[in-house]
């Protein structure tokens, strides 16, 4: 799910951009000297899940773990995709320095959103239950992705209308991949570490009232 370059418009990079850095900073300014090994596993963890190719007709496909990573990063996950992208970049020409920022928002927004929806969710839960949630998660947080992939492909023109329809489609076998994967990871972090979701942040009362949820879950 990389953009590459020459593909997108300027000022879709430099939206990007913009916004992977904002996240990035504060990501970092979040992010307790307790966290830096967490954030540094995980993020091995994204660079090594997303270098196993699938082949899903003429598109491969491959784990994204944004979900997962979202619900026990928070903003963290900003620092976290962002390194693991530029690696990719760097070691094996996936993506692109100029679609750098592109893809980090890409991969990370879906999984900050599920982190405040959710997260909180996971403090006392069962693993039935934290089942369930990973694998709403881990479908949600791709579904996302995937349609901030084609936005961003749309800017580029009419041209690219069918290849964010072909990218679009050829993301759902990964999306129950995710949800899978997403749900037993959670399943079994709460019942060994159930404190790696101790410090979850919540939606303000404000934003809740508004979108009709309930911000204490």
């Amino acid at each position: 799910m990389h953009l590459a370059e020459g593909i997108v418009p300027i000022y879709t990079l430099a939206a990007g951009g913009a916004l992977a850095a904002g996240g990035t900073v504060i990501g970092l300014r979040k992010m307790d000297d307790d966290r830096v090994i967490q954030v540094a596993v995980l993020s091995s963890a994204l660079f090594v899940a997303s270098l196993i190719h699938v082949p899903a007709g003429p598109v491969p496909v491959h784990l994204v773990l944004n979900g997962l990573a979202g619900v026990i990063l928070g903003w963290a996950i900003f620092p976290a995709y962002l390194t693991a992208l530029l690696l990719q970049v760097l070691f094996f020409g996936y993506g692109g320095i100029t679609t750098l920022g592109v893809n980090t928002v890409i991969m990370t927004a879906p999984g900050l959103l599920c982190h405040y929806f959710f997260a909180g969710a996971l403090r006392n839960a069962t693993r039935e239950r934290a089942f369930v949630i990973g694998m709403a998660v881990g479908a949600i947080a791709i579904a996302f992705s995937c349609s901030l992939l084609c936005a961003a492909l749309l800017t580029a023109g009419r041209a690219f209308t069918s290849v964010a329809a072909l990218v679009f489609t050829a993301q759902f076998p990964i999306a129950i991949a995710e949800a899978f994967v997403t749900g037993s990871a959670l399943a079994f972090l709460v019942r060994v570490r159930p404190e790696t979701f101790a410090h979850a942040e919540k939606l303000s009362p404000e934003f809740g009232a508004k979108a009709g949820l309930d911000a204490s879950a």
